[in-house]
């Protein structure tokens, strides 16, 4: 595993972030890989994939390798400078603004150890859940820089998650819409949705998704722009249906609900997500055998295997 060092952005200078580098094999341009979290997972759950595509690239070239936990995660416990002054602690910063400390990030990364400008380093960026909403949001506001994207069961960045339920108080709500569901479960999904998953719900990060909808409203655009005004390569992987209902049911949700109404749902977002490059520059949506939510934990050798049919592409 790589050790993990501790950089302070130029532009928050208060707080240290906390993250693992991995040099690349020589090479005049290096691809930087840079990996980036969800809310549920830390950066070291990067590692085991890390160190099974070193081993499966030993003969060919290896880009670098950057993973990195957010303020008040993981291994970095400084909170975000400016959720000093928030109203809501657990609402501090929305995801622009991680994108633009991610930008910082990176930048000060590429001068210290490649001497390079980011803007001649090219990109893949690989994340999980909310990660996959700052990547797309990374490449969105800085168009041209991002050569890649893995995309791991993104978040369902424009919705509500409660709205993916019927609502058997809508007055055109249909009882064999949901039959042979009783009402009084889908209700009770409802409520454990509002209650854990809604934007409205913060987090100990204080990474708020109240303007996510607003920041990414279309899961099938816009379309990206990546270097030399082409592509960039997208590949879209989604949970497998069967472990993500077993992985649900945990949290409250039957199987039959999660198979009935979430699964159809996430797989019409991720489609929409394998629009948002040129065709010819998209793969999927593929399912990873047996991953739920967190596919970097579950099935690593999956992730592996993409993510290095990417880089075969971009190296």
């Amino acid at each position: 595993m790589s050790d993990v060092s501790f950089l302070a952005l130029n532009t928050k200078p208060s707080a240290q972030l906390s993250y693992t580098f991995s040099a690349p094999s020589e090479t005049p341009k290096p691809v930087l890989v840079v990996f980036l979290n969800g809310l549920g997972l830390p950066q070291a759950f990067w590692q085991p994939i890390i160190t099974q595509l070193k081993d499966l690239r030993k003969d060919s070239t290896l880009p670098a390798f950057v993973t990195y936990d957010r303020f008040g995660q993981g291994q970095t416990t400084d909170r975000d400078p400016q959720d000093a002054g928030a109203e809501d602690p657990t609402h501090g910063h929305d995801c622009l603004e991680s994108v633009r400390d991610l930008r910082q990030f990176l930048t000060q990364i590429s001068s210290d150890k490649f001497s390079l400008d980011l803007e001649s380093v090219p990109l893949v960026l690989v994340g999980n859940s909310i990660g996959c909403a700052l990547a797309r949001l990374y490449a969105q506001e800085y168009p041209g820089t991002v050569t890649g994207l893995l995309l791991l069961d993104s978040v369902l960045a424009n919705s509500d998650f409660v709205s993916v339920f019927p609502d058997p108080d809508a007055a055109d709500f249909d009882p064999a819409s949901i039959a042979p569901i009783p009402m009084e479960a889908i209700k009770a999904v409802r409520a454990g949705a509002r209650r854990i998953f809604h934007p409205d719900v913060g987090n100990k990060e204080g990474l708020s998704r109240r303007n996510l909808r607003e920041l990414l409203p279309d899961s099938d655009g816009p379309l990206l722009k990546g270097p030399s005004g082409t592509g960039p390569y997208v590949t879209v992987v989604g949970h497998d249906f069967d472990a993500f209902a077993e992985e649900s049911a945990k949290m409250g949700p039957p199987k039959p609900v999660t198979n009935r109404f979430v699964n159809p749902y996430w797989h019409r977002y991720n489609e929409g997500l394998a629009k948002i490059t040129a065709p010819e520059f998209s793969k999927g949506p593929i399912i990873a055998p047996g991953a739920g939510h967190f596919v970097q934990k579950d099935n690593p050798e999956f992730v592996v295997q993409e993510l290095n049919e990417l880089l075969e592409k971009v190296l």
